[in-house]
């Protein structure tokens, strides 16, 4: 007779054999959602640092081309160059040229946009340092800027006066002031000089053309180096100029960066400004005129 183990005894074994498959299950079900709902929320934590740290200010500055600004003409109803003369208007244009920049006290800028303009050739992305001193507040780069433009203001007024005696032209004793808005630095200088030349003279210097240009003046009618020239050619172009004028010491910056479709005189004195104008007004030998080489 064949012997069968008793019922209760399979029940029992393959129950606790089943209990602990379940607990083993469990265990592993548990572990698996535990392991996976830490990989989420680190997922998530990372994914807002992230963008907490693409919305913090940007320890870099970023410089772009700026608006351009007719010196021949108006601003909100206001002469740029006001001064008394009985000479007839000007068609032509004189542009001044800025550079738009974030990142420096009072404009702070993201990192985001930071790492976006590293990837935009129409912008500059430098260190913050190398720009504005450690430590300077917005107030005192707004004094800074302002306290230049107005020193290069008063220089080219003086400088125009002094070569508008040259030039036989009447400037002696004639009040000129100049109207610009959320405009500084040092680097209108020239172009002011020649804008208040240019109200006093009987011609247009221009030609009727659009010029710009860009670079200091001092007294003596010196033009110097100035920054952002790259995209300061940018900005001239993209406002209809033909021509730029631009300080000889900042060749080595042009050279390779002049847009299509305009031509970089090198000048290094309000002199040298002015006979280019001369030759650009004529039409005559402009391929002569003074461009920008490499310095050996």
């Amino acid at each position: 007779m064949l012997k069968f183990p008793c019922i209760t005894h399979i029940i029992k074994d393959n129950f606790e054999k089943f209990v602990t498959i379940i607990k083993s299950c469990s265990k592993s079900v548990y572990c698996y959602f535990s392991y996976h709902s830490i990989r989420y929320f680190i997922g998530i934590a990372a994914v807002i640092l992230a963008i907490f740290a693409l919305i913090l200010p940007s320890a870099y500055v970023i410089e772009e081309p700026g608006p351009t600004q007719d010196v021949m003409g108006k601003i909100d109803g206001l002469e740029v160059i006001n001064i008394k003369t009985d000479a007839p208007k000007k068609s032509g244009k004189l542009l001044l040229l800025t550079v738009g920049i974030s990142g420096v006290p009072g404009y702070e800028t993201s990192t985001l946009n930071a790492i976006t303009s590293w990837l935009n050739t129409n912008r500059d992305v430098l260190p913050r340092e190398l720009i504005v001193p450690i430590g300077q507040t917005a107030n005192q780069y707004e004094e800074e800027s302002e306290n230049e433009m107005n020193s290069s203001q008063d220089s080219a007024i003086k400088a125009a006066k002094n070569k508008a005696k040259e030039l036989g032209l009447s400037a002696e004793g004639k009040k000129i002031s100049l109207h610009v808005e959320d405009i500084g630095g040092p680097s209108a200088g020239m172009i002011y000089t020649l804008g208040i030349l240019n109200k006093l003279s009987k011609y247009d210097i221009t030609g009727g053309k659009v010029i710009a240009g860009t670079g200091t003046i001092d007294e003596k009618g010196n033009v110097g180096e100035i920054g952002g020239i790259r995209l300061k050619m940018i900005g001239a172009k993209r406002d209809g100029a033909t021509w730029f004028l631009a300080p000889e010491s900042n060749c080595d910056e042009v050279v390779g960066h002049i847009p299509n479709g305009m031509r970089v005189v090198k000048v290094a004195t309000i002199d040298e400004a002015l006979k280019a104008l001369e030759v650009i007004r004529s039409g005559k030998d402009v391929n002569n005129l003074p461009a920008c080489r490499l310095r050996k």
